[in-house]
């Protein structure tokens, strides 16, 4: 329940703290005293987006703190949930900077506006009287339905197995366009895959392919410049290697007179067999020079092959080609495979659909069995507010698409007079058969939403006298499991409140703030006296006040 409210800048508010009482409390005030400005200070601390244009005094920050206690209602999960502190007392704070940046905190720790509606939804249910038309709203009427039949946990196992089934769905359009798209690419596709395939390409291959190429494109240039090293290497008498041994026996002899000679003795020594070694190995080569024709046209061939390969495919190397061989592989494997697949997932559509049916029809007999009670417990209350021809039907088809309730079509229907046909609400409700329908649900709800508190937006439009009172009977028979608030200008509805708090406007100074405060009985009985008769309150209008009170 709500237990104080301190608001501090915000509209005709320059700062003002009040506390709450259980039960049944009454809010009245001259219209445009600031009645409003209470419920949108308490909006933002459920969550409402905030407005830079609601701080009074724009270079100051505004601050809403609300105080509840929630030790009776079973919150502590829903604060695991939402990773927050739990407290039995808890406190939730908005601030408003004059930069227009908000920040909220619950027990101090920030929150951002998700999760704090998705708390608010579990301590206040503020009815406005343009909720009242809620009613004629077929997801809210599902909503009626589902609280009285406590559908939650049913409606939550539906709703896993709907985004499974979306799921499936989803992934089957996607792979039978995948399918469409690759059937038109597949022929193409294996077209190039094969191609790759037969080139039978390896890593390295092209660099040794074109080295080879090289040399056997150059291989009488090569011989004739082999066979002359030979040859001047090893030419009798004359030769190269003739007379580095020439020099080396030279040095030889002179190599033990001093080192210098020696270390020239040993360097020639290792230059010979290192051309020894070189000439042996053009030997060696020159044996390998064949002209073969053919080798160098299957060479030739194959480089043509990777260098088509390689334009075609936008290609820098042999390793890129094969990657995207590897992916044309997968494509055409996966288009092989995709069949299999699609049987799959329909197998799967098919399961998930037999669930959802099976799910959706216990949810569709609990509301049929929900309805019968909810209808006798509405006409009982709304016979009370003086309707007692009314009647209500909740007309529960079954269709062949899912929503996220079910498989359920829901219209209720009202007649408010014998003899009349049951119409959808929507076409037949007044107003103030509207605000006394809308009363007896909120009533019959009481025991089922489990909400600490309601407060109710001058709810009783359209309504007076005698009716007027048993509105007022039924929220005070309400307060008893809840703490309900009622903002009304009826005097019969203001008379029955356990409390009673009055807002009004103080203008001081050229400025003009709202401000509020809990009545003594001797105020109360002046203010239901200016309600019955406006400012100038005769004697009559404070005996009748008395009466209302009594």
């Amino acid at each position: 329940m709500l237990q104080s409210l301190y608001i501090k800048n915000y509209a005709l508010i320059e700062s003002l703290e009040i506390n709450f009482s259980t039960n049944f409390s009454i809010i009245t005030g001259e219209t445009g005293a600031g009645k409003s400005i209470l419920l949108g200070a308490l909006g933002l601390v459920l969550g409402n987006r905030a407005d830079l244009a609601s701080l009074k005094d724009k270079e100051q920050k505004c601050i809403i703190e609300a105080h509840f206690s929630v030790l009776n209602y079973n919150l502590k999960e829903l604060f695991e949930s939402l990773n927050l502190d739990y407290d039995d007392n808890t406190i939730i704070r908005r601030e408003i900077l004059p930069t227009g940046k908000s920040r909220a905190f619950v027990n101090d720790s920030p929150v951002n506006l998700n999760e704090l509606q998705e708390l608010g939804n579990y301590l206040i249910d503020i009815h406005s009287q343009f909720q009242t038309r809620n009613i004629i709203n077929e997801e809210y009427q599902i909503d009626l339905l589902d609280k009285v039949a406590t559908n939650e946990t049913n409606i939550q196992t539906f709703q896993t197995e709907l985004k499974k089934h979306k799921a499936f769905q989803s992934e089957l359009k996607k792979i039978i366009a995948e399918k469409e798209t690759l059937g038109k690419e597949q022929e193409y596709n294996l077209f190039l895959f094969e191609e790759l395939e037969k080139a039978k390409l390896k890593i390295g291959e092209q660099e040794e392919l074109e080295t080879e190429s090289e040399k056997l494109n150059n291989i009488e240039f090569l011989k004739e410049n082999i066979s002359k090293v030979i040859a001047i290497s090893n030419q009798e008498e004359i030769g190269l290697l003739a007379n580095l041994k020439e020099v080396k026996s030279s040095l030889q002899k002179v190599a033990s007179i001093s080192s210098e000679f020696n270390d020239l003795h040993e360097r020639i020594t290792v230059s010979l067999i290192e051309i020894e070694d070189i000439i042996a190995e053009n030997e060696s080569l020159a044996e390998k020079l064949i002209d073969d024709p053919s080798r160098t046209e299957l060479v030739n061939n194959k480089l043509q092959v990777i260098y088509d390969l390689q334009k075609k495919h936008q290609a820098n190397s042999i390793e890129e080609l094969l990657q995207i061989q590897e992916n044309l592989e997968q494509k055409v494997v996966k288009f092989d495979d995709i069949d299999s697949l699609i049987k799959k997932l329909e197998s799967q559509i098919s399961t998930s659909k037999e669930t959802l049916d099976k799910q959706a029809s216990i949810i569709t007999q609990t509301r049929q069995k929900a309805s019968k009670i909810f209808i006798a417990q509405i006409t009982q209350i709304i016979t009370q507010l003086g309707m007692p021809d009314a009647q209500f039907e909740f007309e529960i088809t079954p269709t062949e698409t899912y929503n996220k309730f079910g498989k359920d079509q829901i219209n209720l229907l009202f007649s408010a007079n014998k003899g009349s046909k049951l119409e959808p609400i929507k076409k037949v409700a007044s107003g103030g058969e509207m605000s006394r329908i809308m009363l007896s649900i909120k009533a019959v709800l009481t025991d089922y939403s489990k909400l600490p508190t309601i407060i109710f937006d001058e709810i009783d439009t359209g309504v007076s006298g005698e009716i007027a009172l048993k509105m007022a009977e039924i929220m005070k028979i309400m307060s008893n499991k809840m703490q309900v608030f009622a903002i009304t200008h009826l005097p019969q509805i203001a008379s029955k409140g356990n409390q009673h708090y009055k807002v009004f406007k103080v203008t001081q100074n050229n400025d003009t703030t709202s401000e509020i405060k809990l009545l003594t009985d001797d105020e109360r009985v002046v203010e239901i006296a200016e309600m019955l008769s406006g400012k100038d309150i005769s004697e009559s209008a404070i005996n009748h006040a008395k009466a209302l009170l009594n």
